[in-house]
């Protein structure tokens, strides 16, 4: 980021200040309003804060008009067909992509951190059978810096990458054993020989009465779910978590923050959305019906999975999943599930229909995500803890990277008062 030397002119109240701009390496210019209040008494208004950078980071760029999504300057569609998730994770926590001896010892570090204390069982134990796996995995997240005292000084750099790799090794083992305490089945260990992806689906679907092994396919497509879903600039749970981390929070803490805001449905449940919009449509042939609605300006309903609020043209990881969406069919078949037939069906009605491409309404990461996971067997329930598996990567990067920034300080956002102003208690007889 560097200063430019033009600035911004505001006028308040007769009074003129100027207010400097900085130039990124890539996306608008910006203004520089850290004075704004101590110099003019004024501050500014952003609901959402849509239009205010609460950061300055490397590690993600979007560019929604060009349907442009950066991991530290390399495009996430190269990412998600020539790399593979732990490589990405890597990148995200140094900077750059790592040579092979690299690779293999970070891959060798978080493959040994993928167990849990033993005593974390009991904390599953203590939930009802019934609880969503989003419960279960705020809490035991949370928990993990009772049991990781180790890793829990924010001050200590040796101790914030302890706990970064801690979190991103133990996650899918967090998230697998919330599934399996979901179904009533006993938890299963990690195992060292196996892949990230392929430990993650051993642990949700393997029983003790027979072995199980991994389709490479399913594993490919499950670890390209994880690459596509690692970082999204400064959505609302990073935001969360880096709010969070201003305070001096434990990073357990911080990262159990943005887990409890991906739980909203505005922001991690789209893919379950779109799986519900599927089994309302319910067959292939109510598919024009559908479609006739979503283009009734009139009509509340809307084909769920299409179009992003972010990417204005397409979104840049649904080429790539749905490669694999397609692959996992392919493997697994949908003869016997309607959802998906009505899936296959809308994606191909809706990609011929010019209105749909008029809008740019394109089916987008979540729609084919969603169809992966339902084919794979996953419930509904577990596409947000999946999601969270998959962010874990880009919270903790973002967390590191606001740690070790000398400008980090508490976040402290104003706020335009609307309220009565200053008035006298009135005893509770005279009321």
């Amino acid at each position: 980021m560097t200063e430019n030397k033009k600035s911004a002119t505001l006028n308040v109240h007769g009074e003129t200040y100027e207010l400097p701009i900085f130039s990124p390496t890539a996306g608008p210019d910006v203004i520089d309003i850290r004075k704004l209040y101590s110099n003019a008494g004024v501050f500014t208004y952003d609901p959402g804060f849509t239009s205010t950078a609460s950061c300055d980071s490397t590690i993600t760029y979007i560019d929604g008009d060009k349907g442009e999504l950066l991991h530290r300057g390399y495009p996430i569609d190269q990412l998600a067909s020539k790399s593979h998730f732990l490589e990405v994770c890597y990148l995200m926590l140094y900077g750059e992509l790592p040579n092979a001896s690299d690779l293999e010892e970070f891959e060798t570090t978080i493959t040994r951190h993928t167990m849990l204390h033993e005593q974390m069982q009991y904390f599953y134990r203590g939930f009802r059978r019934d609880a969503h796996p989003m419960a279960i995995m705020v809490g035991v997240v949370g928990a993990m810096s009772a049991f990781y005292h180790d890793s829990t000084d924010i001050h200590d750099p040796r101790q914030r990458e302890i706990a970064s790799h801690r979190l991103i090794a133990k996650m899918p083992t967090i998230a697998a054993w919330a599934y399996k305490y979901h179904t009533g089945q006993p938890f299963v260990y990690p195992r060292n020989d196996l892949d990230y992806a392929s430990n993650f689906l051993r642990m949700c679907f393997s029983v003790p009465a027979e072995e199980y092994e991994v389709n490479p396919i399913l594993s490919r497509a499950m670890d390209r779910i994880f690459t596509l879903h690692a970082d999204h600039e400064q959505n609302a749970s990073t935001s969360t978590v880096r709010l969070a981390s201003s305070s001096g929070a434990n990073p357990f803490a911080c990262i159990a923050a943005g887990i409890a805001c991906l739980w909203g449905p505005a922001h991690g449940g789209a893919n379950q959305a779109c799986l519900e919009m599927l089994e309302e449509i319910g067959s292939v042939d109510r598919i024009p019906e559908y479609i006739a609605r979503a283009k009734d300006k009139d009509d509340p309903f809307r084909l769920m999975g299409f179009g992003h609020r972010v990417y204005k043209n397409f979104d840049p990881r649904a080429t790539v999943m749905k490669q694999s969406a397609d692959e996992v069919l392919d493997l697994l078949g949908i003869e016997n599930n309607p959802k998906l037939q009505v899936a296959k069906e809308l994606e191909r009605e809706a990609l011929e229909d010019p209105y749909f491409a008029e809008k740019k309404l394109f089916p987008n990461v979540d729609f084919y995500s969603g169809i992966i996971l339902e084919a794979m067997g996953f419930p509904t329930s577990m596409f947000t803890p999946i999601f969270a598996l998959s962010r874990t990567v880009g919270w903790v990067s973002q967390w590191k990277e606001m740690i070790a920034d000398p400008q980090n300080k508490i976040g402290r956002p104003r706020q335009l008062y609307l309220g009565e102003t200053e008035r006298d208690y009135v005893d509770i007889e005279k009321r």
